[in-house]
């Protein structure tokens, strides 16, 4: 069986739009046919190789998507065939499986326990958790990431009390879930800063209280003005910028918390006064939120049921799979707030 897929074949390069092969189903594995898809900044790191050289390729990307089970592996128990999923990154129930290789052109194409950039993928049992058939393919999307790492942002990394201060750097993609999550918890006030007005007049539909254009105005100055000091309870950076991160923390209360989910390039480096830190105050990464998909996704939607919250305004771009370079372009430009890829 072919599918069709968008292959990384080569860093800082586009993606290579083609057919590939999928392999026959191992123990744990599952056979799901994709109609939707999220585009990650996540995936732009891969490409720029913001991590560090690639020692994968040709590799296949993406880890969001939502879709449909057309095919068990050996001992699968949590998903069947027919069954509507949500395809995540975080760890859920069910098997670890070995990752599938898929073949491209006479090569071996690698992909790891989720990939969602094709239009058939094998994943991992333990990346899949069923949703009802109500739920739509952009809300899906979103529970795969957006929704649950920006509120295990809150809930789970910053443990967000009712009435604590909030700044949230970067109001785009994670930014979004992070800023709805403060929303829900009760914070306030809740700053949302961007160089991009649009990104910021969103943010306002969905909890931020005071929003800061960072392009005309100092981020400093407006939290004092907001706040009445200089300093918030918790603030939680997503663009990966070393200087952005030293303001985060510099912005941080004695007792705060500053939250990193944007992800640094590894030759870059942050100069900060580590005392702090010996008296209370704490600097540390997000790992997706430390969300668990398998119990946050059927929280989520049962709430988006009883109309607690509407994340459907979040998804600003839409495409096939044959416009990927395009809308990943307009990503960098800052045009995109969440861009969805519709097979």
């Amino acid at each position: 069986m072919k599918t069709q897929a968008a292959i990384l074949v080569e860093q800082k390069q586009p993606l290579v739009i083609d057919e590939i092969e999928i392999p026959c189903l191992t123990v744990g594995q599952v056979l799901v046919e994709l109609t939707a898809t999220r585009i990650c900044g996540s995936q732009i790191g891969e490409i720029d190789g913001v991590k560090g050289a690639d020692r994968w390729l040709p590799h296949l990307l993406g880890h969001e998507g939502c879709g449909r089970v057309l095919e068990i592996g050996l001992g699968v128990q949590w998903v069947k065939p027919g069954d509507r999923v949500v395809l995540h990154w975080r760890l859920g129930q069910g098997i670890q499986a070995p990752s599938p290789l898929y073949r491209w052109q006479g090569k071996n194409v690698n992909a790891g326990n989720i990939t969602t950039f094709n239009r058939h993928a094998i994943i991992s049992e333990n990346r899949l958790t069923r949703i009802p058939d109500s739920v739509s393919d952009d809300i899906a999307c979103l529970l795969a990431d957006t929704l649950t790492t920006g509120f295990g942002i809150i809930n789970n990394n910053a443990r967000v009390k009712i009435g604590e201060s909030v700044v949230v750097i970067g109001a785009g993609g994670i930014g979004l879930g992070v800023i709805l999550g403060a929303h829900l918890a009760g914070a306030y006030p809740i700053i949302a800063a961007d160089i991009v007005d649009a990104k910021l007049e969103i943010a306002k539909k969905y909890g931020a209280t005071h929003c800061v254009n960072t392009k005309t105005a100092e981020l400093n100055n407006a939290v004092k003005e907001i706040c009445g000091c200089p300093f918030v309870d918790v603030c939680i950076d997503g663009t990966g910028n070393p200087k952005v991160i030293e303001t985060a923390y510099a912005l941080t209360a004695k007792h705060g918390r500053t939250i990193l989910f944007g992800v640094m390039h590894h030759e870059h480096k942050v100069a900060i006064h580590t005392l702090p830190l010996h008296f209370g105050k704490i600097l540390t990464g997000s790992e997706g939120g430390d969300s668990q998909p398998h119990l946050d996704i059927p929280r989520y939607i049962r709430m988006m049921q009883a109309k607690r919250f509407d994340p459907s305004g979040f998804v600003s771009h839409y495409g096939k799979l044959e416009d990927i370079n395009t809308l990943i372009a307009q990503m960098r430009n800052g045009e995109v707030v969440h861009a969805i890829i519709r097979f």
